[in-house]
């Protein structure tokens, strides 16, 4: 069952916004202040809670928002364990719960890192590179990506020292220069596709084990949730340890 933490956060900021006004309002026509009279608990916890759900109801909506990584389909990147944020105006400002955009503050790039509703099941949140724009035409072919006709440059940096067997690599994509996972043992699986109006190609960074725009379509213009761009912690569930030195990394 999924939980709507987004939807819960709304309806309480109603409830006690609803209740704080109303004290607000009662209170000004009796001229009475505030500490005077002994408030019901309701009203109290009310009026204590409701600027606090407030100010993280408008941080997480329009500003920034926190996420966890739960695969490792964008590793080298991103690896299982990572808590990052996400910046949620850089694709425009969009409502709470409906996600209609009210303001266009800007548009996604090439190379970008984005987390977006997944178009199969809007109530998951996947995290992909956005590798097509609307309207590019995107090739894979022995594992080398081309967009418009132009190779995305690789230059090979050395095995993997995970546990997967693979060899990472470091692509030019646009203006973003990001690390890659290959598995060389992997079929090549090319395809040659192009994007449709208001859509997105995403893939993830560990090339053969994501699933990703390849195998479920495009990214609707309207399911953008925002622009990954910080690791803020990192947890190995494997070892139970913080990864100190992730924390505070830049996403590229």
């Amino acid at each position: 069952m999924h939980f709507d933490f987004e939807l819960l956060l709304v309806l309480l900021t109603l409830v006690t916004g609803v209740v704080w006004a109303w004290d607000l309002i009662r209170r000004r026509r009796r001229g009475t202040k505030d500490g005077e009279g002994k408030l019901p608990w309701w009203i109290d916890l009310s009026r204590s809670l409701f600027p606090v759900i407030l100010a993280v109801l408008v941080i997480r909506s329009f500003i920034v928002e926190p996420f966890r990584i739960p695969s490792g389909s964008m590793v080298p990147t991103l690896l299982t364990g990572d808590f990052i944020l996400v910046n949620k105006f850089t694709y425009g400002l969009r409502l709470p719960v409906v996600h209609s955009k009210v303001l266009s503050l800007g548009e996604p790039h090439r190379g970008d890192v984005a987390v977006f509703r997944y178009p199969l099941n809007e109530s998951e949140d996947y995290i992909k590179r956005i590798v097509g724009l609307p309207g590019d035409e995107v090739v894979y072919q022995h594992k080398h990506l081309y967009i418009n006709g132009k190779l995305a440059e690789q230059q090979p940096v050395g095995p993997w020292a995970g546990p997967e067997q693979a060899e990472v690599f470091r692509e030019q994509l646009g203006g973003v220069n990001h690390k890659i996972l290959i598995h060389t043992n992997y079929p090549d699986r090319g395809f040659e596709y192009q994007v449709p109006p208001h859509s997105y190609f995403v893939m993830g960074d560990n090339r053969d084990r994501s699933s990703d725009s390849r195998y479920w379509g495009t990214v609707p213009e309207k399911n953008l949730v925002g622009r990954a761009f910080l690791i803020w912690m990192s947890w190995d569930a494997a070892d139970t340890a913080v990864k100190w030195g992730r924390i505070g990394n830049v996403i590229q």
